[in-house]
């Protein structure tokens, strides 16, 4: 059974930080690409970023490069979001997926970025 288990939001202030992990298991974690998405409120899912199985090849959208740097520990079949210089706008809920996944599985994790 495919499962990838996201943690590490919460509550955070403007210019704050926060590390998102997304422990998987049920498929070989090391063969796939695999991204980051998030849904803001009443809003659609959004790609955040992306990162290949090996881990050299990582791309971002615009509204966080520069300030999130996604990496993976293939040992650990465990994928990483380090989130800086947080934003209100970041506020959402985050999800892991394989790259090819349309609709993420998981139950995501809270980011709140707030004063």
């Amino acid at each position: 059974e495919v499962q990838l288990v996201e943690s590490g939001g919460g509550l955070v202030q403007p210019g704050g930080s926060l590390r998102l992990s997304c422990v998987v298991s049920g498929f070989t974690f090391s063969s796939f690409t695999m991204k980051w998405v998030r849904q803001a409120p009443g809003k659609g899912l959004e790609w955040v970023s992306s990162i290949g199985n090996s881990g050299i090849y990582t791309s971002y959208a615009n509204s966080v490069k520069g300030r999130f740097t996604i990496s993976r520990d293939n040992a650990k079949n465990t994928l990483y979001l380090q989130m800086n210089e947080l934003k209100p706008e970041d506020t959402a809920k985050y999800y892991c997926a394989k790259q090819t996944t349309n609709l993420p599985s998981g139950q995501g994790t809270q980011v709140t970025v707030s004063s």
